[in-house]
C-alpha cells in the first residue's frame, strides 16, 4: 500500500530545544559510529534547490506523485519533457564543501554510514563509501513492466533521437530534476518505452506517495541500531521516510544532532540543533575534529 504524500507540515508551537553549537556536535561525532541522514539542504550550495527552505520549490511547484505518473499518460509526458531538460543540470552539479566534509568524516572512521534522501548522487561523487540512497538516484531508469534498470544516459540518447527539434528552455530547476516548462512545449514531447519490453519507463527514484523498498528501509534501521548517534544534515524531516529513523534513534536513547537552516519536524528529538549553512557548519566540524577527520591524500 502506498502512503499519502506529505508535502508540508506545521509546527506544534511548543518551545523548541535550544540551539547549540558545532563544537557540541563535534563532541558527539568524535566518539565515532555516527550515522548521517542528509537531505536537500546539503545540496543547495551545489546549485540544486531544496523543497522547503527559504527559496524552496514547494512554494511554486508540486512535485510528481507516484499515482499521477502511473495512471496519467499526460502526467508522464509532462514529467519526462521537463526532466529531460532538468536532468542535465543535476548531472553537471559538483559536490560542495559539505559533501566533501561528510566524505572526510567517513574516511576518518567517524561515520558508521550515510543515508541520504537526495537523488543527485553528490555524496558518491565526493567519494563517500557505502551511501544508502533512500529515495534512489536520478542517474538510473527502471521499467515498470519488466523491472529492467538502465543508465539515464542511455535514455537521454534515445529521447534526443525521438525529439530532434525539442527546443524547450528551462526556467527553474527543482530538486527532483524537474523544471518549469510551458505546457505548449510539453505537448510536443515524444516518449520512448523500455527497449526490452516497450513498458513504461520511470526514473529509479521514489516519488511522493511511493514506498521506499522494504529491504532498503530495513538496512537503514540496522545502521541506526548499530550507531552511537544520528546526525541530520540539511533535512526538514517533513516526510516520514526520513523522520522515522530520527524517531527510532531518539526512542532507543541515541543522541540526535540536527544541522539545518530553520525548523524541522524532528526538532523535539534533538539533543543539539544548529542553524547554519551546511557548508560552513561542516567545514567547521571537520576543522574541530582535526586529525580524527580523514583528509584527502
Amino acid at each position: 500500500m502506498r502512503t499519502r504524500p506529505t508535502l508540508s507540515w506545521t509546527g506544534t508551537g511548543e518551545p523548541l530545544p535550544r540551539t547549540g553549537t558545532v563544537a557540541e556536535v563535534a563532541e558527539v561525532v568524535a566518539r565515532g559510529r555516527v550515522v548521517v541522514l542528509s537531505g536537500a539542504g546539503l545540496s543547495t550550495e551545489s546549485g540544486i534547490p531544496d523543497y522547503r527552505g527559504e527559496s524552496g520549490s514547494l512554494r511554486r511547484h508540486t512535485p510528481m506523485t507516484y499515482d499521477e505518473f502511473t495512471t496519467s499518460a499526460e502526467g508522464r509526458q509532462r514529467y519526462w519533457a521537463r526532466s529531460h531538460l532538468g536532468w542535465r543540470t543535476i548531472a553537471r552539479a559538483e559536490p560542495n564543501s559539505g559533501h566533501h566534509a561528510v566524505a572526510a568524516l567517513r574516511r576518518g572512521g567517524l561515520l558508521a554510514g550515510v543515508i541520504t534522501q537526495n537523488v543527485d548522487g553528490l555524496h558518491r561523487a565526493a567519494g563517500t563509501r557505502g551511501v544508502v540512497e533512500l529515495h534512489g538516484n536520478l542517474d538510473r531508469v527502471i521499467c515498470l513492466g519488466c523491472r529492467r534498470t538502465s543508465p539515464r544516459e542511455e535514455l537521454d540518447t534515445r529521447l534526443r533521437a525521438a525529439n530532434p527539434s525539442f527546443g524547450g528552455t528551462a526556467t527553474r530547476i527543482n530538486p527532483d530534476g524537474d523544471v518549469e516548462l510551458d505546457e505548449d512545449v510539453v505537448r510536443t514531447f515524444s516518449l520512448v518505452g523500455c527497449p526490452a519490453c516497450a513498458g513504461v519507463l520511470k526514473p529509479d527514484v521514489v516519488f511522493f506517495g511511493e514506498n521506499v523498498p522494504r529491504a532498503r528501509v530495513e538496512r537503514c534501521y540496522r545502521l541506526v541500531d548499530e550507531a552511537s548517534a544520528v546526525l541530520v544534515l540539511g533535512s526538514s524531516l517533513t516526510v516520514m521516510s526520513g523522520l522515522r529513523f530520527v524517531r527510532h534513534a531518539a526512542k532507543t536513547g541515541k543522541p540526535v544532532l540536527i544541522v539545518n537552516r530553520g525548523q524541522t519536524r524532528g526538532d523535539a528529538c534533538a539533543q543539539v540543533r544548529v542553524d547554519l549553512p551546511l557548508g560552513e557548519a561542516l567545514t567547521e566540524l571537520v576543522g574541530l575534529l582535526g586529525d580524527r577527520a580523514g583528509q584527502p591524500a
